[in-house]
């Protein structure tokens, strides 16, 4: 028995994907928001960057999925008691890499803790040696020559498995496509894999497959080794890297959706009311830029501290504090974050504000409420989509140096920024303790390129300059 658990960035990240579906079917039925997409998804890198960012989405709403066992009931009990530790659907998938814990460090792949440590000899002596792990590599047992065949083996079975799925992904492709323009599903195939399709779906079968290839591998792999080694606790940290996705996710998204309403109102106020509104907006976003964004951060994170310690009964669990500290973090970096795109869509609705079918707008009487509504804002939508893209890859990182700093997320949560503070200390220490540090960058770095590239994308397509030169060619 279990107890879901909602917590407020959970309702909030739904929330927000729930606004993208429908979002998406909207746009499918007005072709002139449908042409940009399109437009989007017929390039290569595009396509590509795609499928990865989706990848992360995945994960991150599986992570998002919280809830509680049940504990063990006594006869005389009728209540029903839950644990306190908050699970996920992640968890579930991932195994047991939660709770396959060893003593301290141990690298990628090793079969033997990264320190030496004082063992007693059957003969009573005592000898300083690296101890066995528990669980990375026990399947070997004293074979420990078979760890590299072992891992070759596996590494193949994956690369297999990949192979076949990307086959059978290929075909149920192919056969729904084949049905939407009325072919067969060979000659389907082949217009395909012979690039004679206006989407490039072979790059998004070719991604496919290679992503297919790394879960098969980590699959395989990490059910009996510690593949990107294990943290001064013992904990997997492959695992910890996967939990972090969310908490970058977040970041990125809930603070972009404080900050739009902020930005779009009193950007678009701004520059059609001009005089004293202009002024005044103009000032508070002036104000804000001169305030040391970290220094506001941090009084309001230390804030949040004194209240959540002066308050503990309305929090159940750990997760509870660290989420609510996290929504305050996105509020915190929405409200300092507005500003730049505010600036944009004031000077944007300066210049729409004299055009000419606004002027013939205002001389039929129309209301100041419906010009700015049905004419100014559909036409500063290109910036506001590109401005949200770029600005995704720049919240992740936020994270990360905030976190470093210690006024990010709770030091309890998981996230790619305490991975690093964290690794701080290990790469001073000898032997260096470096793939903590390596797998944060990873995933990051991954993260942040297929949002660059995807923003790229966007801007090429939503870009007003950049569609005129591609039609003047």
């Amino acid at each position: 028995m279990i107890k879901p658990v909602i917590l407020w960035t959970d309702a909030l990240l739904f929330l927000l994907t729930a606004l993208v579906v429908v979002f998406i079917f909207y746009a499918r039925r007005k072709p002139h928001i449908r042409r940009p997409w399109q437009r989007i998804f017929q390039g290569r890198i595009a396509m590509s960057s795609v499928v990865i960012l989706l990848a992360f989405i995945v994960i991150g709403l599986l992570d998002s999925l919280h809830y509680r066992v049940a504990l063990e009931a006594n006869d005389a009990a009728s209540e029903t008691h839950y644990a306190i530790e908050v699970l996920s659907a992640l968890d579930v998938l991932t195994g047991t890499l939660r709770t396959r814990e060893e003593k301290s460090y141990s690298a990628p792949f090793a079969t033997h803790l990264y320190i030496k440590e004082n063992v007693d000899l059957p003969d009573g002596g005592q000898a300083r040696i690296y101890p066995r792990l528990e669980y990375g590599g026990r399947h070997l047992g004293d074979g420990l020559d078979d760890k590299a065949a072992d891992i070759a083996r596996r590494t193949g079975l994956s690369l297999l498995q990949a192979v076949l799925a990307g086959a059978l992904l290929s075909l149920l492709l192919a056969l729904a496509l084949a049905r939407r323009h009325g072919c067969s599903s060979k000659d389907m195939l082949q217009r395909i894999f012979t690039r004679r399709t206006d989407i490039p779906w072979h790059i998004m079968l070719l991604t496919l497959t290679l992503l297919l290839a790394v879960i098969f591998l980590v699959i395989n792999l990490a059910s009996v080794y510690h593949v990107l080694g294990t943290d001064k606790v013992g904990k997997d940290v492959l695992y910890l890297s996967l939990k972090s996705i969310r908490t970058g996710l977040l970041i990125g998204t809930l603070t972009t959706l404080v900050m739009l309403p902020f930005a779009i109102f009193m950007g678009i106020m701004a520059g059609y009311a001009r005089g004293w509104i202009d002024d005044v907006v103009q000032y508070i976003y002036t104000t804000l830029n001169s305030i040391p964004g970290v220094l506001l951060i941090a009084a309001a994170i230390l804030m949040l501290q004194v209240y959540i310690a002066n308050h503990p009964e309305l929090f159940e669990t750990t997760l509870e504090r660290s989420d609510i500290r996290l929504l305050f973090l996105c509020i915190i970096l929405g409200i300092t974050s507005w500003t730049g795109l505010c600036r944009l869509l004031r000077g944007e609705s300066l210049k729409l504000r004299e055009s000419e079918y606004i002027q013939a707008a205002v001389s039929f009487g129309v209301s100041h409420s419906r010009i700015m509504t049905r004419h100014i804002l559909p036409n500063v939508m290109h910036i506001v989509l590109i401005t949200v893209v770029l600005d995704f890859s720049g919240l992740v990182l936020a994270e990360a140096v905030l976190s470093y700093v210690g006024v990010g997320v709770d030091p309890t949560m998981n996230s790619w920024g305490n991975m690093i503070n964290g690794a701080r200390l290990e790469m001073a220490r000898e032997p260096v303790v470096w793939w903590s540090l390596l797998s944060a960058f990873l995933f990051m770095f991954t993260l942040v390129l297929a949002a660059n590239l995807f923003s790229d994308a966007v801007r090429d397509a939503f870009d007003p300059r950049t569609v005129v030169q591609r039609g003047g060619k």
